[in-house]
């Protein structure tokens, strides 16, 4: 024991030294090469290849051959953080390869030891197939030369032989890889040929053989096999790949070669492309069956509105492009598409954002984790969303442990639960015999007992392998079919090769009209060559599946259960629920101001009625009484107007809103025109009459009542005009505004959407602008003519001051009304409120103002009655003492402007002597100063001349005397003072 102890710790304390060191110094030791090869160290000169001893962590060397030797094992090293280079446990050897035409024998079969490259040491089987010899040996071995140590042997016909001829059937399995789904295939392929080659009534005369390769489910690795496939005794009838990408790959060759490609595992939809692929089939259903149970169960459930999320990949794209088209035909909306490469967390996002309910996921089970992570993290699941998966997951998916999520399993759970999977039924779950005589659950007893007690979960393939079963004696079917029809024509199945048509021919349309039992479930092709299959539909209840019902594609069938479970009452809505509800006036405020616009239009009957009867009154006379019965027409109209203003969807009929849209233009816009072009027009006059010059106001004092009448009839004949332009070019009618939606105060899966409506024309601004601009103007207009005349007094429109004030109180409330009420268009009430309520203030205050002065001078001074009764007695009426008054003043003022004028007359002659004198006295100065500078007289003795003006008043006419008073300083009355002062005194 203690000898033993001795050698292992002998040999094993160099390794522990040389790694202890290379882990110190934290790299790998330099390795020696292979025999006959070499060691390619990149980055690295040949002087640095001498001197370094140790390699860093991670690099990486590469062994290479000389002349014609290949690597057998690993081709590259790393090295590793222990200090120790990968994969030490397996050796690199530079070997010879033998010539590779031993490795195939016509009408033979040739087995490699150990499987792999014909290096060096592997050993050749050879046998024949039945109704063949062998000549020559049966085993040959690869010698260290490169060579074989036998000759190659060759098969030749038993003319004894009268047993069945092969047909061989070229099959890639995928024994490794990303689908390993050979493991359990292959078996159930071989149960099937076992079956198929003992049955006398299925190719009697045929033996079927299958050749296969492990293809590791990959394009590359299948191209090399393909060809070996095809180039190698014997010719394949039919090629069987596996998984999609291989199957893509083989079915576009096979289309050179004339061959039937026959697929168990591919779900592919771009498979389904029949120009592409034109001799391609599969009992794999496409991966698009999904989608005619997913339309179904839509339509069961009563969704017109969908969502997707994607993982971007061929497959799920091909997918989802075939769900859009098949939604579409149904009348049904996928509204939210949404796809990721890695993290779904934008994608999950944008699906809370635009309020998706009904959610078909597409991915993988390992980016499902990651997407449900993100839906418990968003809300995205409960009583308002449904899910919609692929069946294909194991059935703990969720549960498993990911790193590359931060969710516990609970999350997950709470998440996941409730969602629906649809599966492909690759197992019949009938106990039906079919075509093979036996039952799915015999069938399954079977492979079992082939796979020696293997756990199935862990076998690769284990649910398609009835697939692969199904396809054997689909293949097998299709063949026997064609063994009549070939032999009418002179051929045989055994005369097949890659230049023959017509038996290809033959063989697609066999396998086109396939129809049988088989241990998945009834067997028949599509037009695209694709398996129709039932689908399972799955629900997960309380963290386990529950099986809620089947969807028959080929029939359109569903099978329910009715266990269906939902978290709320039912299944969910597709959308949030949006109930158009219009928002209506309030009747308490209709109410209340149709009531004050009721009486406002009585108010203007009882003043119109009052004014018509008191029109021969003289008071009334001079107030212009058509006008004032104009403006109490146009408020009893403006005031009607109220009434449809507050009418609605609630009291009318859609088709009749129009209708009160016409009535709110036409009565406001008249009654408008009417109320405040009568106002205007009387303004307007005692402007244009008492602010011009004198000479021109003679001219018009003598009102022509036809003008004014005229005046109003134009401004109502410019609004009538507009009018109807607007109503033939671009007439009202009925819009409806859409409000944000609200959300109830009760939990429901409803939003109220707000409607209101509005009467509306395309180019209802510009019409407004141009009515708005129009009336503005008027009324900025009337308060400037009403602020000018303030102090005017003039007796044939006594009431122009009354006018004046109404003017102001309309254009103040016009000009705030307008813009604040398309403001709050939105708002009905307050909308309705302010317009209609400015209409009433505006009617009550100009009926006020004009009229009860009237009535209450009327009644008090009971001025009505005494004028009747003198127009009776005398038959006609009498003038006012005012206008007596008046009338006297005004001949006073025409003698004092005549006595005026011949005054000034007389003062501009008096002036004229005055200047005249003035110039002889000068004259005569100065020839008196001249006579006395001659006679040499001192100016001290000289006399001044005797002249002197005259002063005395006595001593000037007296009409210069009277004249000259009219020029004198203050308390004297001149000439302005007369023409000024005198005359407002006199009006007094």
């Amino acid at each position: 024991m203690e000898q033993l102890l001795f050698l292992v710790i002998f040999y094993l304390l160099p390794t522990l030294i040389s790694s202890i060191h290379n882990s110190t110094t934290g790299g790998c030791a330099i390795i020696r090469p292979p025999r006959d090869g070499g060691i390619r160290y990149r980055g690295l000169t040949q002087e640095q290849i001498r001197s370094v001893q140790i390699l860093p962590v991670d690099y990486e060397i590469e062994y290479i051959c000389r002349g014609s030797r290949i690597i057998v094992g690993p081709k590259v090293r790393k090295c590793l953080p222990n200090g120790t280079w990968t994969d030490m446990n397996q050796l690199s050897r530079c070997l010879l390869v033998c010539p590779r035409s031993w490795m195939s024998l016509v009408n033979g079969r040739v087995a490699l030891l150990p499987p792999g490259q014909p290096v060096e040491g592997t050993v050749l089987h050879y046998s024949c197939h039945a109704g063949f010899l062998l000549e020559g040996f049966n085993i040959s071995h690869c010698t260290k030369l490169g060579k074989w140590d036998s000759p190659k042997p060759f098969c030749i016909y038993d003319s004894n032989y009268t047993g069945k001829k092969k047909l061989y059937i070229g099959a890639l399995f995928p024994m490794s890889g990303g689908w390993p789904g050979g493991q359990a295939c292959l078996p159930a392929a071989q149960m099937a040929l076992d079956l198929v080659n003992n049955r006398t009534d299925i190719l009697p005369d045929y033996e079927l053989e299958l050749i296969h390769y492990d293809s590791m489910c990959d394009p590359g690795e299948a191209t090399k096999l393909l060809y070996d496939l095809l180039y190698t005794e014997p010719i394949k009838i039919v090629l069987m790949p596996g998984c999609s990408s291989v199957s893509t790959l083989v079915a576009e060759a096979a289309r050179m070669w004339n061959l039937i490609v026959f697929s168990y595992g591919s779900s592919s939809p771009a498979l389904s492309n029949r120009q592409r692929f034109p001799t391609f089939f599969r009992t794999h259903p496409s991966a698009t069956l999904h989608n005619p149970t997913r339309v179904r169960l839509f339509q069961k459930w009563g969704w017109t509105k969908i969502a997707t999320i994607q993982q971007t990949t061929e497959v799920f794209t091909s997918t989802l492009d075939d769900l859009e088209e098949r939604v579409k035909e149904a009348g049904i909306e996928i509204s939210v598409r949404q796809s990721f490469l890695t993290d779904p967390a934008v994608a999950v996002k944008n699906l809370k954002r635009q309020d998706a309910r009904i959610i078909v996921g597409l991915f993988y089970e390992t980016e499902a984790r990651k997407v449900f992570c993100e839906v418990f993290k968003e809300k995205l699941y409960g009583k308002k969303h449904v899910w919609f998966l692929i069946g294909w997951y194991a059935d703990n998916w969720f549960k498993i442990k990911d790193p590359a999520i931060n969710c516990t399993v609970e999350n997950m759970t709470e998440a996941v639960e409730g969602h629906v999977t649809t599966e492909i039924v690759m197992l019949n779950p009938e106990t039906v015999r079919g075509a093979s005589n036996l039952t799915s659950q015999e069938f399954l007893a079977q492979l079992m007992s082939r796979l020696g007690g293997k756990n199935p979960e862990e076998t690769g393939g284990f649910q398609e392998a009835p697939l692969a079963y199904d396809a054997v004696w689909a293949l097998a079917l299709a063949l026997n079919k064609t063994v009549a029809p070939l032999r009418a024509k002179g051929w045989a199945l055994e005369d097949f090769n890659y230049n023959n048509k017509e038996i290809t021919a033959e063989i697609y349309r066999a396998l086109n009209t396939s129809s049988f039992e088989g241990v998945s479930g009834h067997v028949v092709f599509d037009a695209q060559g694709s398996r129709m299959a039932w689908t399972l539909i799955e629900q997960l209840q309380g963290g386990s599946y529950k099986k809620i019902g089947y969807y028959d594609s080929t029939k359109g069938n569903l099978s329910w259960y009715g266990n269906d479970k939902w978290i709320g009452l039912g299944p969910p809505a597709d959308q949030t629920k949006v109930i158009e509800e219009f928002r209506y006036l309030s009747q308490k405020l209709f109410v209340s101001v149709s009531v004050f616009a009721g009486l406002g239009i009585l108010l203007g009957i009882v003043c119109l009625s009052f004014n018509i009867y008191n029109s021969s009154v003289r008071y009334i006379q001079n107030s212009q009484p058509y006008l004032n019965n104009m403006t109490a027409v146009g408020c009893v109209l403006a005031l009607a107007a109220v009434f449809p203003l507050g009418i609605d969807g609630l009291h009318i009929q859609r088709s009749q809103f129009p209708v009160v849209c016409q009535f709110r233009l036409w009565l406001l816009g008249l009654g408008f025109s009417l109320a405040y072009g009568s106002m205007f027009t009387k303004i307007w006059w005692v402007h244009t009459v008492f602010t011009k010059k004198d000479e021109k106001k003679e001219k018009r004092k003598h009102l022509e009542p036809w003008k004014l009448y005229a005046t109003v009839a134009v401004l109502l004949a410019i609004d009538v005009l507009s009018l109807l332009i607007w109503q033939i070019v671009d007439p009202l009618h009925i819009t409806v505004e859409k409000f944000t939606k609200e959300a109830p105060k009760e939990d429901l899966d409803v939003l109220i959407q707000p409607l209101l409506e509005h009467c509306s024309s395309e180019k209802m601004n510009t019409w407004l602008g141009v009515v708005y601009g129009y009336k503005g103007l008027l009324l900025l207009l009337g308060i400037f003519l009403a602020y000018e005349t303030k102090s005017i007094s003039t007796e044939k429109i006594n009431d122009h001051r009354a006018v004046g004030m109404a003017i102001y109180n309309v254009a103040v409330l016009c000009m705030i009304t307008a813009p604040v009420t398309m403001i709050l268009s939105s708002q009905q009430d307050a909308s309705f409120a302010f317009a209609s309520l400015a209409i009433i203030f505006s009617v009550y205050i100009t009926l006020v103002v004009l009229f009860v002065p009237k009535i209450r001078r009327l009644i008090t001074r009971g001025e009505w009655q005494s004028e009747q009764q003198d127009t009776l007695k005398t038959g006609s009426s009498t003038n006012n003492n005012d206008e007596e008054k008046s009338r006297q003043l005004e001949r006073e003022n025409r003698e004092l402007q005549k006595i005026i004028q011949e005054k000034e007359e007389r003062v501009t002659e008096l002036r004229n002597q005055l200047a005249e004198r003035q110039a002889l006295r000068s004259r005569r100065r100065t020839s008196v100063q001249n006579q006395n500078q001659n006679h040499s007289v001192p100016s001290s003795q000289a006399e001044p001349p005797s002249y002197s003006p005259v002063t005395d008043k006595q001593s000037l006419p007296p009409s210069f005397s009277n004249s000259s008073n009219l020029y004198q300083g203050e308390g004297k009355l001149s000439r302005n003072n007369c023409h000024n002062s005198r005359l407002p005194l006199l009006y007094k």
